[in-house]
């Protein structure tokens, strides 16, 4: 073998390393876009602490994000209202739906899963163990 077919090896090495890296570099860049577009999907500001103080203390409002933490889950107006000892009439539920509908279209605190049915913003975006649930197969190229 003569010195140029050695450095014509080398040459041919080194472009197939180039490639398999730049292919490395377009799946990175693939993956980094797809969390992207994941996160515009998620609210600006969904820390705890703020939801807290955007909600006075001792309003039913606050029993009510209170009452849907405790649950775990999305509950109906008629069983918030059991939950909040309130009466189960029209005025009652018309009066705390339509406070909590206000939050829904802003997309703060509270989500509408169901018709009259409100939970948590912050339980919809975070899994059990306190992680964002993504799929197994995401990031992956196909």
């Amino acid at each position: 073998m003569t010195v140029r077919d050695q450095f014509q090896k080398l040459l041919e090495r080194k472009q197939q390393e180039i490639h398999d890296l730049e292919m490395e570099l377009e799946k990175a860049k693939a993956y980094v876009q797809a969390i992207q577009d994941s996160m515009r999907l998620l609210p600006k500001n969904p820390s705890l602490t703020e939801d807290e103080q955007t909600l006075r203390p001792g309003t039913a409002l606050s029993k009510t994000r209170e009452i849907l933490k405790a649950a775990g889950k999305p509950m109906h107006i008629t069983e918030i209202l059991k939950a909040l000892n309130q009466p189960i009439d029209k005025k009652h539920r018309l009066s705390l739906s339509g406070s909590l509908s206000t939050y829904v279209r802003k997309s703060q605190i509270f989500n509408r899963p169901a018709p009259n049915t409100f939970g948590l913003i912050e339980m919809s975006a975070l899994s059990e163990d306190g992680g964002v649930d993504l799929p197994d197969d995401f990031g992956s190229v196909q």
